[in-house]
């Protein structure tokens, strides 16, 4: 059986280190290194995919009726029986189509979903002039961002953005992070009130006063709680079902975490949750410059030693002395690996070997 390792403790490796939630970071290197093998090409979203912004009466703003009563978040229909969340992805490029394939094979398994998935898509005439969400709707298929892949029957993709967005609960956020801020300004009350948001956005939005994170500026510009979800992944690669993982970042209530790992988790796909938004994310993002710096490491053909093997003997040392093997089973597999005593392809095998609740406890403490 094939899994992932968890990526991350919210313990610390570090106690020496500030708490404020730009350096909680360090305590989730493990995401830096969630891949077997680094690349250049690590990014899930196409880097040149233009999503301008919806203008107003391009997107039917006219007709549609504000929803953010700004209630809470988590109050709603959730506590209704019977009550079924629905599911908009707001992006529709490479990785948007991926995302919206994944959601889409679980809603139709989950009785607490509707079934539909809504996917806003940037309006474009294609060459055979047809439009672009009547060619998604009418083949199933993103034929310009996923071509030859199926996203489900259940997924309707949406030119009007307000449309798509207005009667989902759960939204999903998927596009160019040079772009949300003009989305979000573009969403103001008129999403609902209770709605819960993901971002899968790597990126950040660096501003006067410091570096903003994605999560942060959805959750300021639309009053809603924003989770992240993060991971080593090409979005080629999980559409056509190889073996990935990733992580849930999310901020206090497990249970909103927990549904987004139902909608996400396939046997392709494995997802894992985390508490804690900033480190995920923070990571999910510089991850890529990891990769990059690697890949031209590779590149120079400069060999290993210009790599970080021998910090994985050490980390392993520390995590060894600690008595914290078990709580970062793919550090402790990268070294070994690293000195020949397990295969490469341990690096996606399962360990039925879960951490003790004693070592979690323990580690909590040693901040």
């Amino acid at each position: 059986m094939r899994s992932l390792f968890p990526l991350y403790s919210s313990s610390s490796l570090f106690s020496n280190f500030s708490s404020s939630p730009y350096n909680s970071f360090i305590s989730s290197l493990p995401l830096l290194f969630s891949s077997s093998h680094f690349s250049p090409f690590l990014s899930m979203a196409p880097a040149f995919e233009q999503v301008p912004v919806p203008q107003e009466g391009e997107t039917g703003t006219e007709t549609a009726t504000p929803h953010n009563t700004n209630t809470g978040n988590n109050g709603g229909n959730d506590g209704q029986v019977g009550y079924k969340s629905r599911v908009t992805v707001v992006g529709s490029g490479n990785w948007g189509s991926v995302a919206a394939k994944l959601i889409a094979s679980n809603t139709l398994k989950l009785n607490s979903f509707h079934d539909e998935v809504r996917m806003w898509v940037f309006e474009e005439t294609l060459l055979s002039g047809e439009k672009l969400t009547d060619v998604i709707n009418r083949t199933n298929e993103n034929v310009k961002y996923l071509p030859g892949i199926k996203l489900g029957k259940n997924v309707i993709a949406d030119p009007d953005i307000h449309n798509a967005v207005k009667d989902a609960n759960m939204l999903v956020f998927v596009i160019p992070h040079q772009f949300m801020d003009g989305i979000c300004k573009s969403l103001i009350d008129k999403v609902r009130g209770d709605a819960e948001a993901i971002s899968l956005i790597k990126g950040m939005e660096v501003k006067m006063e410091g570096p903003c994170m994605i999560s942060t500026l959805i959750s300021e510009q639309l009053g809603i709680n924003c989770s992240v979800l993060m991971g080593a992944n090409i979005a080629n690669e999980i559409a056509v079902e190889k073996f990935s993982e990733a992580t849930v970042g999310y901020r206090d209530n497990r249970e909103i975490a927990e549904q987004w790992v139902q909608l996400f988790s396939t046997p392709y796909f494995m997802v894992t949750p985390v508490q804690d938004v900033e480190g995920v994310e923070l990571c999910g993002t510089l991850k890529n410059v990891v990769a990059l710096a690697a890949g031209f490491v590779d590149g120079l053909d400069m060999g290993n030693n210009t790599k970080g093997v021998s910090t994985a003997r050490e980390v392993y040392e520390v995590l060894s002395h600690r008595g914290w093997l078990e709580l970062f089973p793919l550090f402790a597999t990268v070294h070994e690996i690293c000195i020949g005593r397990l295969p490469p392809s341990a690096i996606v095998e399962y360990s039925e070997k879960k951490p003790r609740l004693s070592l979690l406890e323990d580690s909590t403490r040693c901040h």
